[in-house]
């Protein structure tokens, strides 16, 4: 005898996809086409077919509990060749964008970073945050003389922001990603995994390193060097961020000289008093991570203006994180070249402190941004490699 299956359609959730974006879903008829010209779907229960019928019914649980939406790569080849265009790579970033929101913690937090029309909201409160450090401080004000940032906002303040509140960012984004886990190995039922946690892991991680599963894409093949510019501009940036502060406060060196750009040992504002040769190769590393992730945030937006031959849409979601790199690396960029050039310090010290509130942006918002991607799809790849799910390359 059949089993019985009853559905239970979230109609608020549908609601919401569809003014996220996912609006041609219900085009779709399930003729499969999207699913076999993918060549990143697995044999078994392969996606974005069965993710499309889930969107239409409002199988919400179902979808949050589904890693296969994060093995997609959004290259869009599923678009191109729909018959109906029903557009399933942008259905599918519209419910990765979804399940941040959902495993968030706090949730209000995934909700004010995830909806771009809050993103005012969310970049005044670093604003507030730092008018209220430099007042309470006494630099409220334009240091006169010779520009050095460090006069205008002091390493330390700026340390006592960005460590404890990347500590809790960190926390946070464990809780969230935990949640992330429990979802996905709950919507396995019994099924007990085939391979360790280790070695999948770290096949991921060369997966990933090497952008190996964007070079299979057909239709976006080039988004692979904006990615890859993007992602090693962040490591880089991220290297010599976590260099300064362990070497202003844990190895403590002295400089054999005065030195005056001590704030822009690396792009994020962080700074470190280190001998010469070594300040100088952490200052090289910071400037070509800043070049690469200002190429690599140039060349996504490009990428996402550019005509493909077939629609599909840039959610706004894509769009926010974008701009929002571009402009770290831009300000990043123009902060520096402003106080080298003597640019009147009322210009470089505003440049510099729009530059602290996008980094804030990126960094403690991480867990909620676009940026989050790379972990819940580290996390997703590597449980369904654990399953014998993910394809073979």
């Amino acid at each position: 005898m059949a089993q019985e299956t009853a559905f239970t359609p979230d109609i608020k959730f549908i609601r919401e996809l569809r003014e996220a974006g996912a609006d041609t879903m219900k085009k779709c008829y399930q003729c499969a086409t999207c699913s076999v010209v993918c060549p990143l779907s697995p044999d078994d229960r392969p996606f974005p077919r069965k993710e499309m019928v889930m969107a239409q019914w409002g199988l919400k649980d179902d979808l949050v509990k589904s890693p296969d939406i994060w093995l997609c790569h959004n290259c869009n080849d599923c678009s191109k060749y729909c018959p109906r265009g029903a557009r399933p790579g942008d259905v599918l970033a519209i419910l990765r964008k979804s399940v941040i929101q959902e495993n968030a913690f706090p949730r209000v937090m995934g909700k004010l970073v995830g909806d771009p029309k809050n993103i005012w909201q969310a970049l005044a409160i670093p604003v507030v945050l730092f008018l209220l450090i430099l007042g309470v401080t006494g630099h409220l004000h334009i240091p006169e003389g010779q520009v050095v940032f460090s006069k205008f906002f002091p390493v330390h303040y700026i340390d006592l922001v960005f460590v404890p509140l990347s500590t809790l960012t960190m926390l946070m984004f464990a809780i969230s990603i935990s949640r992330f886990w429990k979802n996905i190995t709950a919507g396995s039922g019994n099924m007990k995994p085939k391979a360790e946690f280790l070695p999948s892991f770290i096949e991921t991680l060369k997966e990933i390193m090497l952008h190996s599963k964007f070079r299979k894409c057909d239709v976006n093949k080039d988004r692979s060097v904006a990615h890859v510019l993007v992602f090693y501009g962040f490591i880089g940036l991220a290297i010599t961020t976590a260099w300064a502060v362990f070497n202003l406060y844990v190895l403590k060196w002295e400089s054999p000289y005065p030195l005056n750009d001590q704030d822009i040992v690396n792009l994020f504002g962080g700074s470190a008093v280190i001998p010469g040769i070594m300040l100088t190769v952490f200052k090289l590393l910071a400037n070509v991570s800043a070049i690469s992730l200002l190429a690599g945030g140039a060349l996504v937006i490009k990428n996402r203006l550019k005509e493909h031959g077939f629609e599909t849409l840039t959610s706004s979601f894509d769009w926010t994180f974008a701009g929002i790199v571009l402009l770290v690396g831009l300000s990043g960029f123009l902060a520096q070249a402003m106080r080298l050039m003597n640019i009147p310090p009322v210009i470089s010290y505003g440049t510099y402190f729009i530059h602290l509130v996008l980094v804030f942006y990126i960094i403690i918002y991480m867990p909620y941004s676009k940026l989050a991607h790379f972990v819940y799809r580290t996390v997703a790849i590597t449980y369904t490699k654990m399953m014998k799910r993910d394809v073979e390359m």
